[in-house]
């Protein structure tokens, strides 16, 4: 039986990995495979706005139900930051290694390091339905780097659920406790399973 396809809007090669290793028996693919290649204008103040911000705006092109995902790591004595400016934290967009040395640097004189990565994710079909869900996984920001796994925040990042930075996890080990896969599994709860 063929796979049915997710169309999830984003052009993060990591993110599609790791939603297709979250859910196999779905064909993953990224908005611009799906033929759109637009930029969707990231202005709302909350990771569940901006993914259904992505969403809709895919959705509208594509005329085809869309799956987005907004994602940041909140640091506790940073007030939440850098949060919904997780990947643009240091300027650049995507420009991980200068975004975590920015945040290692922000949190040097500080004695609290708690920190959780939340994740939203949005549902959006053509008829206008919209469903979103939200997972968080929580833990520290260490003061260096260790291993060299995951993308993102994940190396400076110590796990309480897997007792190890998300850089020495596995992406098995990962999968089975991130903010992703919680809001990813709490999204498939309120679609009764069904993606589609």
């Amino acid at each position: 039986m063929e796979k049915k396809t997710i169309v999830v809007a984003t052009g993060n090669a990591h993110k599609l990995r790791e939603i297709a290793e979250i859910f196999p028996e779905y064909r993953i693919i990224s908005q611009r495979e799906a033929g759109f290649s637009g930029e969707a204008e990231e202005t709302g103040k909350t990771f569940t706005e901006n993914a259904v911000i992505k969403a809709e705006t895919a959705c509208r092109a594509l005329s085809m139900p869309v799956l987005a995902d907004d994602s940041g790591i909140c640091a506790e004595a940073l007030g939440g930051a850098p949060g919904v400016y997780s990947a643009r934290y240091a300027g650049e967009h995507g420009n991980d290694r200068a975004n975590r040395a920015l945040l290692l640097k922000n949190l040097k004189n500080t004695d609290n390091r708690r920190a959780y990565f939340e994740s939203a994710v949005a549902l959006v079909f053509p008829d206008g339905k919209t469903v979103t869900a939200t997972g968080r996984t929580y833990g520290y920001i260490l003061t260096e780097e260790h291993g060299t796994g995951g993308f993102g925040y994940d190396p400076i990042f110590f796990s309480d659920d897997l007792q190890k930075s998300f850089g020495d996890a596995t992406a098995e080990e990962k999968n089975a406790v991130s903010h992703r896969f919680r809001a990813l599994t709490a999204l498939r709860e309120k679609t009764g399973g069904e993606l589609q």
